[in-house]
């Protein structure tokens, strides 16, 4: 694709039209729509034949990103109900595209009307405008956040078609609260048990009286969601340029508000010689440490794959601020709308959906390689 770009900037073709809007190379997943629009949706090709959905399980996965759900979150109140289109018949997959969408019922684009012809500092706003000549200023239209909802749609599907693979994320950060358990030490099975999605109750209070007294003062934190993946058989992923954990890596940074990512030991790995820092191998080809992150070479070594994605603060705050409009001009203008005060809880089924994508694509491409 990029080399297609090349092309048509060479002959004059090239429009700035918005590309960029699909990701995956077999298993794909391609997304439409802004934030205040008649919909948002997306097609998913790749898809194999015959696989038999849980649409519940699909629409679980979009509740626990919808807005609305907690105090701790934006309190727009959408439904976020899928509807398919196409590429199923009778509850499975018939291997021809899946098109899907979902439908904008609460939007309240008076919200605004005063940043139209101003920047939000920390938005897309400016370079929208800059780059395309004209933007939607309505919630962000296609850089709000609200797309990942149809990113949380096909990763419902590939986590399906990834039956034996285990998804996990949670929050293990907001601001300077931060959870000290390792993630051998916690139950999953409490994520869902507090509107914080931190599995460990005495963090998650406090977490969530952080989050509640940051919203008072009308001003945001950011945090880091955790996101461990299980089972996940030994051989995914490709060198040089398509390692693994460069895709994953790619795949959070693609969420908004993401600044940052760490697998395996991370940046606490500069810390420890080469002779710590190695994982010894069992018998089994398993290994006794796992500083690795599950990842060797850029492929998958069977054990657990984790990481870290750390979230900015959101950038609408509900305070004054100065700003420049359209002719450069000092502003001042204020948040108005309704915004999340921590994005983390509700980017947690994000986090794991572009998991299952990332690794949906490279369970493909592993079965094209044994052909």
């Amino acid at each position: 694709m990029f080399f297609l770009r090349r092309l048509k900037v060479k002959f004059g073709l090239y429009n700035d039209d918005m590309a960029g809007n699909s990701f995956g190379e077999l298993f794909k997943v391609t997304t439409f729509g802004e934030s205040h629009g008649r919909a948002i949706g997306g097609i998913i090709d790749g898809c194999p034949a015959g696989l038999s959905l849980n649409f519940e399980n699909i629409q679980q996965e979009l509740n626990r990103r919808k807005p609305g759900q907690s105090a701790i979150v934006t309190q727009r109140k959408e439904p976020d109900n899928v509807v398919f289109y196409s590429g199923i018949f009778e509850g499975r997959t018939t291997g021809t595209p899946i098109g899907f969408a979902i439908h904008n019922t609460n939007q309240k684009s008076k919200d605004y009307t005063h940043i139209k012809d101003s920047y939000r500092p920390s938005h897309a706003d400016y370079v929208y405008d800059k780059k395309y000549g004209f933007r939607d200023y309505r919630g962000g239209g296609r850089s709000s956040a609200r797309e990942t909802a149809s990113r949380v749609v096909a990763g419902a599907i590939a986590k399906q078609f990834l039956s034996d693979v285990q998804f996990h994320a949670f929050v293990s950060q907001v601001g300077e609260v931060r959870l000290e358990k390792s993630y051998q030490d916690l139950d999953f099975s409490k994520i869902e048990s507090n509107p914080v999605r931190c599995p460990d109750p005495d963090t998650a209070a406090a977490m969530e009286e952080y989050i509640k007294k940051i919203k008072k003062e009308g001003d945001t934190i950011g945090g880091v969601i955790t996101g461990v993946v299980q089972n996940v058989p030994v051989g995914l992923g490709e060198p040089v340029f398509d390692k693994l954990h460069a895709r994953l890596g790619a795949a959070m940074l693609s969420i908004n508000a993401v600044k940052g990512f760490e697998y395996g030991s991370g940046f606490s790995g500069i810390l420890m010689k080469g002779s710590q820092h190695n994982d010894a191998f069992n018998t089994d080809g398993s290994t006794v440490t796992n500083r690795s992150g599950g990842v060797q070479g850029g492929i998958s070594n069977g054990m657990d794959i984790y990481f870290n994605v750390a979230f900015k603060p959101v950038a609408t705050v509900l305070q004054a601020y100065e700003t420049i409009n359209k002719e450069g001009e000092k502003v001042e203008t204020k948040g108005k709308g309704r915004h999340d005060p921590c994005v983390v809880p509700r980017a947690v089924p994000i986090v794991e959906a572009m998991s299952a994508l990332v690794l949906a694509d490279y369970t493909l491409l592993a079965r094209g390689n044994k052909l």
